[in-house]
């Protein structure tokens, strides 16, 4: 769990149901011998958040994320019967935080924060999906990426766009900086078959803990089959980050 650049995973409890979901009013007239119904745009929501309460002064959890009507980037990293790995499924966003409460579990004091969706502002909005798939993992990168990528799990391009996330953990240097990246390819051949992919970039950044976003790409974008991560390192030698691309 990564909320605005930093991993939550160690206080956490539970989450969700992480959640697509369409309203379909109803279009149907006194004459209609049919009922008929319009999917309007999907509502995605994080749904609840429960963690172990932690007071420690600025990196607790408390610090962290106390509050209401705050505007999260988030990412749910899922692996499977094992810790996340590149290829895996994730979801991600920036959704509403409309909620913060304490209470007493057995002894145990217990966080719960309600997620209200997209926040109104949201770089995702324009985008009816939370599902993507993971890039890159928790960890840290000391230069480029030269490895090959992962599949898309419709085995196809697509031709929707998409957004990226990414959750800076991390850094040599508060005050260093890096470009990170997604690059795609139509056939994951090798390095040289990956070239980036247009507008999935974060440009230039300060990376340091606390540093997290997201970038839509055009609507109509080609994303071809296989994905990979990228970091152009500026002043930074060391970035621990992690990464995800959304595919519309």
């Amino acid at each position: 769990m990564y909320v605005d650049g930093y991993d939550l995973s160690g206080y956490s409890r539970s989450v969700g149901p992480l959640t697509v979901e369409h309203d379909t009013p109803e279009l149907t007239s006194w004459t209609d011998t049919v009922k008929g119904y319009l999917p309007n745009h999907p509502q995605v929501t994080l749904g609840e958040y429960n963690a172990v309460f932690d007071n420690t002064a600025t990196t607790g959890l408390h610090a962290l994320v106390n509050g209401a009507g705050v505007k999260r980037t988030a990412l749910v990293a899922i692996g499977m019967r094992a810790a996340p790995v590149a290829g895996d499924v994730c979801f991600g966003g920036q959704f509403t935080q409309s909620g913060y409460s304490a209470v007493d579990d057995g002894g145990a004091v217990v966080v719960s924060i309600p997620f209200a969706g997209w926040a109104g502002d949201a770089t995702s909005l324009g985008y009816g999906k939370g599902f993507g798939q993971l890039l890159h993992a928790s960890g840290a990168e000391t230069g480029v990426n030269a490895a090959v990528g992962v599949d898309n799990d419709a085995a196809a391009a697509t031709t929707r766009g998409g957004y990226m996330v990414y959750q800076v953990l991390a850094s040599s240097n508060a005050a260093h900086t890096a470009t990170l990246k997604v690059q795609d390819s139509a056939t994951n051949a090798d390095d040289a078959s990956f070239s980036d992919l247009a507008s999935a970039t974060t440009g230039v950044i300060t990376v340091t803990a606390g540093v997290s976003g997201i970038v839509a790409i055009g609507a109509s974008a080609t994303v071809r089959r296989y994905l990979r991560w990228q970091i152009v390192l500026g002043t930074a030698t060391s970035v621990s980050f992690v990464l995800s691309f959304h595919r519309a």
